[in-house]
């Protein structure tokens, strides 16, 4: 996987907007970023009619689509119909990841059969969960073929780092990639609010970048993090895409470490 994708929460919200999202999207493909994460969830499956548009016409083995089922869903009653819903929706033959949006009431066992039988018939060509913590995590791998699971989405940003203390660590130990949702909080409300923060203006003035850049660099500087900022706009998009090249310096990273501290120990996990 790549350490950066698009995100699309909270697009097709606006049809006035709709033709920059696309062309967002597709800017974003054209620029390398091949990973574009949706969900059955966003607009009630309008936002992955939206991606659908984007991507048609384009070379699909070249892309990497994630979408996600919500819990009420992940069931034998369910999951199947809305897996093909979404790539109904999409256009597409497949899903390269399929993600479970959050813990819910069906039975792990339930859900892990559901997804390798997906898997089985060529639906989705992997799966993996999002918004689960240390202990949803080891009670997925307690469940047969629990251990298939590629991929955990999380909330990650400067001012949520909680995952640091325990979740990441397992889930660099069990082979787990982690992904960043909302690297800028939710609708970048946090990114915009930090503008006029003196060390994060520190940190961008030295790489000639704008603080909110500084935000996506941090959340991918280990390399193996995999952040997916959202872009309105085929320029917010090359924003986003010049981030992913900017590399922090051990004491940018330690400024950022001093003004944003991890806690010191393990908080409920954070989403939205």
């Amino acid at each position: 996987m790549q350490t950066m994708g698009m995100g699309t929460w909270h697009m097709a919200e606006d049809a006035n907007r709709r033709a920059d999202e696309i062309a967002a999207l597709r800017e974003g493909v054209d620029l390398g970023v091949k990973l574009i994460d949706t969900a059955e969830l966003y607009g009630d499956g309008e936002v992955e009619t939206l991606v659908g548009e984007a991507i048609r016409g384009l070379d699909r083995s070249e892309l990497c689509i994630v979408s996600k089922v919500i819990p009420s869903h992940a069931g034998h009653k369910d999951m199947r119909a809305s897996c093909e819903a979404s790539l109904k929706r999409l256009g597409t033959d497949y899903l390269d990841l399929y993600l479970l949006h959050w813990p819910g009431a069906v039975p792990l066992e339930e859900t892990v059969a559901c997804m390798e039988s997906l898997r089985a018939d060529g639906l989705i060509r992997r799966w993996g969960v999002s918004n689960f913590d240390v202990d949803d995590m080891e009670a997925l791998w307690r469940v047969p073929g629990g251990d298939s699971c590629v991929a955990n989405q999380v909330l990650y940003h400067l001012e949520s780092r909680g995952v640091e203390v325990s979740l990441k660590p397992w889930m660099r130990d069990h082979g787990v990639a982690m992904m960043a949702y909302s690297p800028l909080a939710q609708g970048g409300r946090l990114a915009y609010g930090l503008r006029d923060d003196p060390t994060l203006n520190a940190v961008a003035g030295r790489h000639d970048a704008t603080p909110v850049q500084i935000m996506l660099a941090w959340a991918m500087r280990d390399g193996e993090t995999i952040a997916i900022p959202k872009a309105g706009s085929p320029a917010h998009m090359r924003l986003n895409v010049e981030a992913a090249g900017i590399t922090l310096t051990p004491d940018d990273l330690a400024a950022l470490d001093r003004r944003f501290p991890a806690p010191a120990r393990k908080p409920p996990l954070d989403w939205l």
